[in-house]
């Protein structure tokens, strides 16, 4: 006889999804290698989700709403699955994220988490967390998703030189990401500065941080930790920090020059070395 695994559909969002799943491929009479093959997949995955061994992605859940007429409750569902696998610590940054009519953030040596690709993305997970590095790409990725509303936030993004030079993956992985960045250069919600080597000290020596705007509450001021970060929304900390960022601001190239700037990095140092 099967053992059948029962879920807790209340225990999270991911079991939800599972229960959920379960339920609608077996109320059309599906097994699970039947839904597999109308959604171009295995059964064995549509069985691992099921059963929360594996997180569905989006595409998955596109595909089986069309399959099962669901209205779109599996696309609907997936954001809250993908953000419940984010870091415990870092899932209020990522409501923030959603919430804010403006976000201005200076990063020191990778880029920022809403304009990664998902192969750079991947190689940075993959460092610290090799076994979960593909799920939690996925929920990077979803968070991503806020720059393509009607109304998407502000983000201003001054990096750093030293952004562009780190390699992060392969030569083609760099390469990409930076043609990634050179998408925005016409999109009015998205501005990316360079600040170069050549300003020498800053006032962003010590560190990445992070400014959240919002129509009707307090600015917040966000900083990274290695296994957790630190916010405040005092405001001697959040003014100190918006002249600070603003200096920056003004100190970085222009957003025309910065944009020549990453493309000469991604020719001279990830081109084709032949």
């Amino acid at each position: 006889m099967v053992n059948i695994q029962e879920l807790d559909p209340s225990a999270s969002p991911l079991d939800y999804y599972g229960w959920e799943l379960r339920r609608l491929r077996e109320e059309h009479g599906l097994t699970q290698q039947q839904l597999g093959d109308i959604i171009f997949c295995t059964g064995s995955l549509v069985g691992q989700i099921e059963t929360t061994r594996k997180v569905p992605t989006r595409a998955f859940s596109e595909r089986v709403d069309a399959a099962l007429g669901t209205g779109g409750v599996f696309s609907r569902l997936i954001g809250l699955v993908l953000r419940s696998r984010l870091p415990a610590w870092f899932q209020p940054v990522a409501e923030l994220e959603a919430r804010a009519t403006y976000i201005s953030t200076f990063q020191t040596q990778v880029v920022y988490g809403l304009l990664q690709t998902p192969e750079y993305a991947r190689a940075l997970l993959a460092v610290d967390y090799p076994d979960k590095a593909e799920e939690m790409m996925g929920a990077r990725l979803e968070r991503q998703r806020i720059l393509e509303r009607g109304e998407p936030p502000v983000l201003w993004v001054v990096m750093s030189e030293a952004v562009l030079m780190q390699q992060v993956g392969s030569r083609e992985v760099m390469r990409e990401q930076l043609a990634h960045l050179l998408t925005f250069r016409d999109n009015p919600w998205v501005q990316i500065q360079v600040l170069p080597f050549s300003t020498g000290e800053h006032t962003g020596l010590m560190g990445s941080f992070t400014l959240f705007r919002f129509d009707d509450d307090p600015d917040i001021f966000y900083i990274d930790g290695y296994d957790q970060g630190h916010m405040t929304a005092n405001p001697p900390v959040i003014k100190e920090r918006s002249v600070g960022y603003a200096r920056l601001q003004a100190m970085a190239l222009s957003t025309e020059d910065s944009a020549e700037l990453i493309a000469r990095v991604m020719e001279e140092h990830y081109g084709d070395p032949s």
